[in-house]
């Protein structure tokens, strides 16, 4: 059965650029955000993207587990967006929620090839 992940992570990392593009003119505090959110959240698709090309089980849960990392990062920073009001949580709580169910998908990945 073929994965959606790549594609799911994909998306994911585009919803993220057009957040970014929205917070890039709102101030100092946003922009420095911003890099943070941007670079966590568009390195969960790459993670995965060289997952699937991975030389051996070691070398795919290495990827995913860094997919994994990043995601819960990025999580975080979403949240912080939110909780300082700089996005409203109106309209963070969609991508906030995707960054939660990867977190949950590539836990579940991580922990089933590890056994």
């Amino acid at each position: 059965m073929k994965s959606d992940l790549p594609e799911r992570t994909f998306a994911f990392a585009e919803r993220i650029v057009r957040l970014c593009q929205f917070l890039e003119s709102e101030g100092i505090v946003s922009s420095i955000l911003m890099k943070q959110v941007l670079r966590s959240g568009t390195a969960i698709g790459s993670h995965v993207e060289e997952g699937q090309a991975s030389e051996s089980k070691k070398d795919f849960i290495h990827k995913y587990s860094l997919a994994l990392k990043e995601a819960r990062e990025t999580h975080y920073w979403l949240r912080l967006l939110a909780a300082a009001e700089i996005v409203p949580r109106a309209r963070l709580d969609p991508i906030t929620q995707e960054a939660n169910e990867l977190v949950a998908i590539l836990t579940t990945i991580c922990k089933k090839n590890r056994d």
